[in-house]
């Protein structure tokens, strides 16, 4: 069971939330793995004898504190640059202080040689990976000229802690130096991993803008055809209605000539409305193929459809239920999955018309935008309507499969 969940929450995940949890970890590693090897080397270096057990405990204690508080301030830091709540400036400061005191500490009472002197190599390069991992929090989470600042002055806390340990001037600017050119490529580096993964929801963020604007597209277009159909026709009637009541006024007999012609262009209108009605809720098969095509392409699915040479033979009833399936089923292949491709073939089988729709990118636990499924439900009744059926056959993992077939 154990090895089966994260396997199982990988695939319940959509591209946006994989990619930030391998740029995660693959952040988190490349920034740690530096301090755990300098904590090895110092480890390995010491006497066969160990005269200095408890100073090289110290170090791993030292070392594996910073590792976690540093995983934390990781974590809150990407947080706040990807605009989520968290507590980054907390853990910043935690990280600093230890990452400062961490360093003195290792420097004064670091592993020593067997005659007491201090092993300077090895304390010093534990203190460079410290400084080097705990600066990429602050280079995502602080803006790029404050983070400098707070690293400059981290150095300049940790330079004392040097000299006090025996390192002469020299020596001590030549690290100091060495270690703000590993600082500054691991800022730059923290910084493009967090740009990177931003970049990547503002693709996701357009891509569902773009499925919502189709769908507002489409009411505007239905909104202006029913505003030509009406406005006119009422602007009429409103105008004749108002003639008919100044000459009912005045007894005059062309006031029911008036209210007849207002009777006449009121059943226009309601033929002409239920016209447009009709023509929104009918949907032609190719024109919804070809616009299906469109969306998905525009979307960076790619898009094989494959209705056959005799399509346009079907009845006029047929297609124009097989049109809404296509219409439905694209909406449902852009809302509720992440496809990289989609199939729509159209056959003929035992005197039925049979729609597949085949695609892929549908991850094994349903993302948050998924509803209730309505949208199926609603196909289902219109097949019904037909005397066809909708089915959803087993399509493997990561896939969805939809066949409607109506009889001809």
């Amino acid at each position: 069971m154990d090895v089966v969940n994260p396997v199982r929450r990988w695939r319940g995940l959509g591209k946006p939330q994989r990619s930030e949890l391998y740029l995660r970890w693959s952040l988190y590693l490349m920034a740690l793995a530096p301090l755990p090897a300098a904590l090895l080397s110092s480890v390995s270096a010491a006497p066969e004898s160990r005269e200095y057990p408890a100073s090289v405990q110290v170090s791993l204690v030292i070392g594996l504190a910073l590792i976690l508080v540093t995983l934390r301030a990781y974590r809150t830091s990407l947080d706040h640059y990807l605009k989520r709540p968290g507590d980054h400036p907390r853990w910043l400061l935690i990280t600093g202080g230890v990452t400062v005191a961490g360093s003195w500490a290792v420097m004064l009472i670091g592993p020593r040689t067997g005659d007491g002197t201090e092993s300077v190599p090895f304390t010093a390069s534990i203190v460079v990976a410290m400084l080097f991992s705990s600066f990429g929090p602050a280079a995502v989470g602080l803006p790029p000229r404050t983070a400098a600042l707070a690293g400059l002055a981290a150095l300049l806390a940790v330079a004392p802690a040097l000299m006090l340990a025996g390192v002469d001037l020299a020596t001590t600017c030549g690290m100091l130096v060495f270690t703000a050119a590993t600082m500054v490529f691991m800022g730059c580096s923290c910084r493009s991993f967090a740009w990177l993964q931003s970049v990547v929801w503002e693709l996701d963020t357009a891509r569902e803008a773009q499925a919502r604007l189709a769908v507002a597209e489409e009411r505007l277009r239905f909104s202006r055809d029913l505003h030509d159909v009406m406005g006119r026709n009422l602007t009429t009637i409103a105008l004749k209605s108002e003639l008919a009541v100044q000459l009912a006024r005045r007894g005059r007999p062309e006031a029911a000539a008036q209210m007849a012609e207002v009777q006449k262009i009121a059943q226009e209108s309601q033929r002409e409305v239920r016209d447009v009605i009709r023509g929104y809720r009918t949907a032609d098969l190719h024109a919804e193929a070809i616009g299906a095509r469109a969306v998905l392409r525009a979307a960076d699915v790619a898009c094989e459809i494959d209705l056959g040479e005799h399509a346009h033979e079907l009845p006029a009833a047929v297609q124009s239920v097989l049109g809404w399936v296509i219409r439905e089923a694209t909406t449902n292949v852009l809302r509720h999955s992440e496809a990289a491709s989609c199939s729509i073939r159209l056959r003929r089988e035992d005197h039925r018309a049979v729609l597949e729709l085949e695609n892929d990118g549908v991850p094994a636990v349903p993302l948050p935008s998924q509803g209730s499924g309505t949208g199926l439900r609603g196909l289902r009744e219109r097949l019904a309507a037909h005397d066809g059926e909708l089915t959803l056959p087993d399509a493997g993992p990561g896939g969805f499969r939809l066949l409607a077939s109506v009889p001809i």
